[in-house]
C-alpha cells in the first residue's frame, strides 16, 4: 500500500472505469452513444495562418457548424475520429503498440498511424496513469464502433510522429517550447509524455461539453454525459501531476501555460483556454486544476473549434495538422475564427 496519495487516487480509478465501462456497455445495447472528441495542439498567441513554423493570430468568433445540419450519428462520427487519435497516442506510448487492424475500418479512407513508440517511463505514477488512459481511450474506441455499427467511419491518417516536420513538433515550436528546425518527443520522457496528454485532455473535455448541444437522443445525451466525465476525470489528474511535478520544476508550468496560450490563438478571439499556473487569493495561493469560469463551470467548444486545433489552423480547413487527410464523416471543417 504506498502513502503517496495520488498514486491512491490512480488505484481507485481502477474501480471507477471498470463500473465506468458497465455503463458504456449498457447505453451500447441501448442504441448510439457520445459526442465531442478529444484533441489538440497548439499555435503561438501571434502571427497567422497553419502551424507550420508561422503563428496564428486569434481573429473574430468561430462561425458554428449549424445544429440543423449535424446528426447524432454525425457527432458520434466526429467523436470517433478523435478518439481514433487520443487512443493511438496512449495506446503507443502506454503499451508500445497501435490498435488492432479490427478497430480501424469503417466508411470514408481509412489511414495508417505516422510514428509513435513506448515511453520508458520512470515515474510509477505517470506509468499507472498512462496505462489507465489507454485502457479508457481503447475502449472509447471499441464502444462508439459498436454504437454506429456499420455506419462508423474508418480511422484516418494520423500523425502522432517525432521529426521536425511532425505535428508535435509544429505544435510545440509554435508555442514556444522548441526552435527552429528542432524536433518535440513526447514518447521520450515523463515530462514530455505529460505535455502531449495536457494538451489532448484539456480539449476533449471541451469538446464533449460543446457536442452536448448538438445531441437531440437522451439515450446518446446520457452516455456522452457519461464518457465527458471519465475525459474530465483524466484532464484533472494530467494538470494534478503537472503542477506537483512543476513546483519542484516550474519550467513544466510555463511549458502548459505556452500550450494553453497556444490552443486559444486557435479558436477565435474569445480567452477560453487556462493554464495551471497558481494565482494569488489575499495573502495564499491557489491552484487552478479546474479550467473554470467564475461561476466555476467548464467552457465549451464547437466541433469547428475543435477542429481548427487538431489541424493545427486558426482558418477554414478539411485537413492538417494530427490529421494530414482530415478526418472522416460530414464533420470535418474547421472554422473560420
Amino acid at each position: 500500500m504506498t502513502n503517496d496519495p495520488i498514486l491512491q487516487v490512480l488505484e481507485a480509478c481502477d474501480e471507477r472505469r471498470n463500473a465506468r465501462r458497465e455503463f458504456m456497455r449498457y447505453a451500447g445495447g441501448a442504441a448510439m452513444a457520445t459526442a465531442g472528441a478529444s484533441l489538440l495542439a497548439a499555435c503561438s498567441d501571434s502571427g497567422g495562418g497553419p502551424i507550420n513554423g508561422g503563428t496564428p493570430t486569434p481573429t473574430p468568433t468561430p462561425t458554428p457548424t449549424p445544429t440543423s445540419a449535424i446528426s447524432d450519428a454525425d457527432v458520434l462520427n466526429f467523436a470517433l475520429n478523435l478518439e481514433y487519435l487520443e487512443a493511438q497516442f496512449y495506446s503507443y506510448a502506454a503499451l508500445g503498440t497501435g490498435l488492432p487492424s479490427s478497430s480501424l475500418s469503417g466508411t470514408g479512407n481509412q489511414g495508417a498511424v505516422t510514428g509513435g513508440r513506448q515511453v520508458t517511463f520512470t515515474d510509477p505514477l505517470v506509468a499507472r496513469y498512462a496505462r489507465e488512459i489507454a485502457a479508457d481511450e481503447i475502449a472509447h474506441v471499441n464502444f462508439l464502433r459498436l454504437a454506429l455499427g456499420s455506419a462508423a467511419v474508418a480511422q484516418p491518417a494520423i500523425d502522432i510522429g517525432v521529426t521536425a516536420t511532425s505535428a508535435f513538433s509544429n505544435a510545440a515550436r509554435a508555442a514556444g517550447l522548441i526552435g527552429a528546425g528542432a524536433a518535440f518527443d513526447v514518447y521520450a520522457s515523463d515530462e514530455n509524455f505529460l505535455l502531449g496528454a495536457y494538451i489532448f485532455e484539456d480539449v476533449g473535455v471541451t469538446a464533449y461539453k460543446g457536442a452536448v448541444g448538438f445531441i437531440s437522443n437522451k439515450t446518446f445525451l446520457e452516455a456522452a454525459a457519461g464518457i465527458h466525465a471519465a475525459e474530465a476525470y483524466h484532464a484533472g489528474l494530467v494538470r494534478t501531476v503537472l503542477y506537483r511535478k512543476g513546483v519542484a520544476t516550474p519550467a513544466l508550468i510555463d511549458a502548459a501555460d505556452a500550450i494553453s496560450n497556444a490552443r486559444d490563438s486557435l479558436d477565435g478571439s474569445t480567452d477560453l483556454d487556462q493554464g495551471i499556473r497558481a494565482t494569488s487569493s489575499g495573502s495564499v495561493l491557489v491552484s487552478n486544476i479546474v479550467p473554470a469560469d467564475n461561476m466555476g463551470i467548464a467552457f465549451s467548444r464547437t466541433p469547428g473549434q475543435v477542429l481548427n486545433i487538431v489541424y493545427l489552423n486558426n482558418t477554414v480547413q478539411t485537413a492538417g495538422g494530427f490529421f494530414p487527410n482530415g478526418v472522416n464523416g460530414t464533420i470535418r471543417q474547421s472554422a473560420s475564427s
